[in-house]
């Protein structure tokens, strides 16, 4: 794996403190409202209140928005109300209205999604309801998932079909393909001088591009 320290490891959970607005404090991801990012503190008594207003109110006003770093702060704060209740009933009891235990367990496991994907929730690149099935499965095909929907501009109906049946066993390439869709395809436009060489390498050495832009990333990414 890289030894940049700007390049995490590849956990399928979230590794940074609960509640902590890692992607919504930053500017590069989130502009000039990184400024605004809220955190919750689950040991801290007073924060886990506003955890339990912030869920409230985000399930008030939940249907249509299209404000992605909103949904974030939402779901840090379900996240962070679990943690500081105990429970999802309890956080459920603690935020009062028509806040389900359902709603809240939804959310949180979208708090706890890897970094990478939570980045492109904020960027609006991946649709926070879509991240709501992202977030049922489990391990790298958590991954997967994220990034067939980027390739492939899958809508959420889709995702989450394709979640139920990755929940029930299918793995993501073989349920990508049954819509006549390829997992790991993407397209990449090359500076003219690399195109040439690579062609020519693939050509001399009688291979298909894909293979020595693989062999490539392997030595690159130390997989």
């Amino acid at each position: 794996m890289s030894d940049d320290p700007e390049v995490p490891e590849r956990p399928a959970d979230r590794e940074s403190p609960v509640g902590e607005p890692v992607v919504r404090a930053d500017p590069a991801v989130t502009g000039e409202r990184a400024t605004d990012a809220v955190g919750f503190d689950p040991d801290d008594p007073g924060s886990v209140q506003r955890a339990a207003d912030t869920v409230r109110s985000f399930a008030e006003n939940t249907v249509g928005s299209e404000d992605h770093v909103y949904m974030l702060r939402g779901a840090a704060a379900c996240a962070a109300l679990v943690r500081g209740v105990g429970s999802y009933k309890a956080a459920a009891e603690r935020a009062g209205g028509d806040v389900s235990v359902a709603f809240i367990r939804k959310w949180a496991r979208v708090h706890d999604l890897p970094r990478a994907i939570r980045r492109h929730v904020a960027r609006g690149t991946i649709a926070p309801t879509a991240a709501k099935h992202i977030a049922r499965v489990a391990g790298d095909d958590r991954y997967a998932l994220a990034w067939a929907t980027l390739e492939h501009g899958l809508t959420v109906r889709e995702i989450r079909r394709l979640a139920s049946e990755v929940g029930n066993g299918t793995d993501v390439e073989s349920a990508l393909s049954e819509r006549g869709l390829t997992f790991g395809r993407m397209g990449v436009t090359l500076p003219s001088d690399q195109y040439v060489e690579l062609r020519r390498r693939a050509s001399v050495e009688n291979r298909d591009p894909d293979g020595l832009v693989a062999d490539a990333l392997d030595e690159f990414l130390e997989l």
